[in-house]
């Protein structure tokens, strides 16, 4: 037995609370080395009495990785505490126990256990319900729809779908957001996710001037409350997108830096090197070196916000308690999240929640996120990492099915099950080529990546425009005007992506709730299927990667299907198809 590839960790996305006094245990082992595995647990002041310790249940066996096998169970326990240990059982027929001290020979007495002394409701990680529910739609503002022209900028451009230059305005705002609600309606939206609308100087508005305005290009606080209630009305969840690493170099406290240097009130608000501020102008307007204070990434044109500063935080937590109680918001998208200290993120979690119960804070973070989710920063992340591995296989063709499947169980199993059940799906935004771009214009293939995308754990989210079949390469193309011309609408896909959402809706249990269950064949390794099953109801999805046509048993009746034909008994996918069922 591979003993060095046990692992256990209490009180972590291996040991958690999923409901009030009931705990779910995960154990790691190496792929395919162990036969069987036991969880012996019980109340730690009642062994003698109740003999628990010779009463093992068995574990089940659920995702894997290219590496590991991950076993799993649900305890639920009476007094609010357990202990507990794992008896293994290799597939070379050694046996061992693992505890709180290690590997330990099974038949020995007196095994140390791990332990949960008491479970504390308040710490654990609660999700909030209705983001389950959700299908999310991300709104670029300066670039969705011009309602009202009279508060467009100087040297604003003709609406088009041509693509746009870094600097170029629109004429976007709320009012065409608030003209084209019916139409998120008609595609089954129940949640929109803004890029930022406060005051900015730019026509993507992550360069905040001042976080308590709306952009007057966009509108103002009347009409915002105007789209909040409308969206309420139609069960339409608001999420906006809140810049708290940086603020933009228009901002009253930068430009009082600029003036006053050292002797500014606001000197201690941002990382500063050496007065007076300077740096050294690069290629082009995002771009420079020899920068005497901290930025984002190489702008001088964002300077980065001190929040371990006592004065930034009260603004900050200021910002986000005003927007939650005067305009109800539902959610906060955080913009380089992974930038900003824990320390801020842990005091502006208990700010949302005491403004407003059940409210959705989502961390923009690319990578793996385990400490901004253990349920005291963030209910989610984007989860670019899960829907790269489905990018690297479907679009990319860089990875194999096995290894798609390994990275995405592996995902899985760094949060626990409340986390995965929110994560932010996204497989384009306005950081990211859009996804026909980034599949060839092969709408076929668009399709069956969002099918696949669509059945997994996590809530899915559209950019705008996806579902008319827009393109765009890498930002700024990515944010072309939305297409609002019939003429040049994919009507096509938009009744794809408008089934699509139904189907999501309609299965959201499963989906949810549901465990996962991989079928994979060496013999045809590009021929995927995946099973959803939560308590009586189940979902299996079928996605055709080979060039060729394959013939399954045919299926009666299909809850969606792509490229299927029905022919003397058999279905058969073609390339790039799928079937749900």
């Amino acid at each position: 037995m591979n003993t060095a590839a046990i692992y256990h960790r209490p009180d972590s996305e291996f040991a958690f609370l999923y409901r009030p006094n009931t705990m779910r245990l995960r154990l790691r082992t190496a792929r395919a080395d162990v036969q069987q595995v036991k969880l012996v647990c019980g109340d730690p002041y009642l062994m003698a009495t109740e003999k628990w310790d010779q009463k093992p249940i068995m574990m089940t066996r659920t995702l894997s990785t290219d590496l590991y096998d991950f076993w799993t169970a649900e305890v639920t326990a009476i007094h609010n505490r357990l202990a507990y240990g794992f008896q293994i059982i290799g597939q070379d027929g050694t046996s061992i126990f693992y505890g709180d001290q290690g590997l330990s020979p099974l038949e020995r007495t007196n095994q140390s256990y791990f332990k949960m002394p008491y479970f504390h409701e308040i710490d654990r990680f609660k999700a909030p319900e209705w983001v389950k529910k959700t299908v999310w739609y991300q709104i670029f503002p300066e670039r969705f729809g011009n309602g009202d022209v009279t508060n467009d900028p100087e040297g604003t451009l003709s609406w088009s779908t041509q693509s746009p230059q870094a600097q170029d305005f629109y004429g976007g705002d709320l009012q065409g957001v608030i003209d084209h609600l019916d139409h998120l309606v008609d595609l089954g939206i129940n949640g929109l996710y803004f890029c930022p609308i406060f005051a900015a100087h730019s026509n993507h508005k992550y360069d905040t001037i001042d976080y308590l305005e709306i952009d007057p290009h966009f509108g103002d606080k009347a009409l915002f409350r105007k789209l909040v209630d409308e969206c309420h009305r139609r069960g339409i969840k608001i999420m906006l997108d809140a810049v708290f690493n940086h603020m933009g170099d228009q901002s009253p406290q930068w430009q009082d830096v600029l003036q006053k240097g050292a002797d500014s009130q606001y000197a201690d608000w941002f990382h500063i090197h050496e007065f007076p501020v300077s740096y050294q102008e690069g290629k082009n307007f995002e771009d420079a070196t020899d920068i005497t204070y901290e930025v984002f990434a190489t702008t001088p044109h964002m300077p980065k916000l001190n929040t371990a500063n006592p004065e930034v935080q009260d603004y900050l937590l200021k910002v986000a308690r005003y927007w939650i109680e005067e305009f109800d918001i539902d959610a906060w998208r955080l913009d380089v999240a992974n930038e900003v200290d824990h320390h801020f993120w842990k005091k502006f979690r208990q700010v949302c929640d005491a403004a407003k119960p059940d409210f959705y804070i989502l961390g923009e973070i690319w990578h793996s996120s385990q400490s901004w989710l253990n349920g005291d920063e963030f209910s989610a992340v984007m989860n670019y990492a899960y829907t790269d591995a489905i990018l690297d296989y479907f679009v990319k063709k860089e990875i194999s099915a096995d290894k798609m499947v390994s990275e995405l169980n592996n995902q899985l199993m760094l949060y626990r099950d409340q986390t995965n059940q929110v994560q932010f799906n996204v497989l384009d935004s306005h950081d990211t080529a859009r996804l026909l771009t980034a599949a060839g214009g092969d709408r076929d293939l668009m399709r069956q990546v969002m099918a696949f995308t669509y059945i997994q754990p996590g809530v899915p989210c559209l950019y705008y425009g996806d579902e008319y079949g827009m393109t765009g390469t890498d930002d700024p193309g990515c944010r072309k005007c939305m297409v609002w011309d019939t003429a040049d609408q994919d009507l096509e896909m938009y009744q794809f992506v408008k089934s699509l959402i139904a189907l999501r809706k309609a299965q959201q249990e499963v989906l949810s709730e549901g465990t996962m269950t991989w079928s994979l064949d060496p013999q045809t390794p590009d021929i995927l299927k995946i099973t959803r099953q939560f308590k009586d109801h189940q979902i299996t999805g079928i996605f055709n990667l080979a060039t060729t046509v394959v013939e399954i048993k045919q299926i009666e009746q299909p809850k969606f299907s792509q490229l299927v034909t029905n022919d003397a008994g058999m279905s058969q996918i073609a390339p790039k198809g799928f079937i749900l069922y």
